[in-house]
């Protein structure tokens, strides 16, 4: 990246706004860039704040932090990876070989890198069953940047299915109180100001921007009508998903929710309850986990109004799993993956782009479903012993 030059989108804004929270302004209504209003939760201007200490505010230092970041994040890609062992070893390669990525992560400086950092290393800790902890971790990746909460969903069935109710709402529990804790400062003297901005679920984003939807002209793009169809279709999607494909072995959401463990609950004695609250009900597979996780956000993916430049590193670091979890010959895999990264390189997008992005998510979409639905819990002899 040193050989590429460096062009400023987000970085200036950044300091910015950290320089007015380091100067003391704590009404999220006053900080400011040249881009805009600050629209991060509070985890962004800590972090941020951390590297304007530690580099000074300058760019290339700046650069080699986030040169860092990267490594640290596709360490632990690699070991999402190996630990599923879905992808051969010769296609981890493709983990390493967007130019787009490398950009947006050593070059633009994005808060989108952290959070998708800390996201990782929120799956990371639910693969070794760590669910309070990684769900702390996740709150911490929604501090930076929301688009995390794509996540959200999935997150929720999967933690039905592995804990027990207490198990579950000790678990929100923890993230829940890491956004208080965070927000705290401002939630304590301009709480209307922080959660209107930081948590604004109704922004409008620029036509201009968009990568995905470019084809449509700027008056359906920013509609209310197309907003909502695009809403409706996303919980359909999951919907369809989690009924037939992620809960397919149970019989269904409700199946799977773990509801007839709340009665039993209700007939044990307090001391019983309380050595359960912690207990994983049912450990779930690494394949599942990873397969609901990514492919429930790529089903928000493919239905977002806008993607823009950065939002790649939302999913890209997915592509190959879900490539492999279809039933796609290995050339249309190739041929998908680097229609994409060809789609989130052409800049200006273009209609044409568009098109093209978008067919070949639905194309990846069609391919997830018509998958084969891994079972989705771990020792599977004592499961069937169970059942019968």
């Amino acid at each position: 990246m040193s050989f590429l030059s460096y062009t400023k989108i987000d970085w200036d804004a950044y300091m910015s706004q950290v320089t007015g929270f380091l100067a003391g302004e704590r009404n999220y209504a006053e900080l400011h860039g040249d881009t805009g209003p600050l629209v991060y939760p509070a985890g962004f201007l800590y972090i941020y704040a951390a590297i304007k200490r530690i580099t000074g505010g300058a760019v290339f230092p700046a650069q080699i932090v986030f040169g860092v970041l990267y490594v640290v994040n596709l360490g632990l890609v690699l070991w999402i990876y190996i630990r599923v062992q879905v992808v051969p070893w010769w296609a981890l390669s493709l983990l390493c070989l967007s130019k787009r990525v490398h950009s947006i992560f050593v070059l633009r400086l994005f808060n989108d890198c952290v959070a998708t950092t800390l996201t990782h290393a929120s799956i990371a800790l639910m693969l070794q069953q760590h669910w309070h902890l990684a769900l702390s971790v996740f709150s911490a990746a929604v501090s930076v940047k929301m688009n995390v909460l794509l996540f959200a969903p999935p997150l929720l069935l999967l933690l039905l299915k592995s804990l027990t109710i207490p198990g579950v709402l000790t678990s929100l529990a923890c993230a829940a109180l890491f956004q208080v804790l965070v927000g705290m400062p401002f939630l304590l003297t301009y709480p209307v100001e922080y959660l209107s901005r930081a948590f604004n679920l109704g922004r409008v984003f620029i036509h201009f921007w968009s990568v995905n939807f470019k084809f449509f002209p700027e008056d359906v793009f920013i509609s209310k009508p197309f907003a909502l169809s695009l809403l409706i279709l996303h919980l359909a999607f999951l919907y369809l998903f989690a009924q037939y494909k992620w809960c397919r072995h149970e019989g269904g959401v409700l199946q799977a929710s773990g509801l007839k463990e709340v009665k039993e609950h209700n007939r044990e004695s307090g001391i019983t309850i309380f050595k359960r609250f912690f207990r994983i009900s049912r450990p779930l597979s690494d394949n599942h986990i990873v397969t609901v996780l990514f492919s429930g956000n790529f089903i928000g993916i493919v239905f977002a109004r806008s993607l823009h430049y950065q939002f790649y590193s939302w999913y890209f670091f997915s592509i190959p799993f879900l490539l492999w979890k279809t039933k796609f010959p290995t050339p249309f895999r190739l041929a998908i993956f680097v229609g994409v990264e060809f789609c989130w390189n052409v800049y200006p997008s273009t209609p044409l782009s568009s098109v093209v992005l978008c067919l070949c998510h639905i194309t990846l979409l069609t391919g997830l479903w018509f998958s084969s639905s891994e079972y989705p819990y771990e020792n599977i002899k004592k499961e069937i012993k169970k059942v019968e």
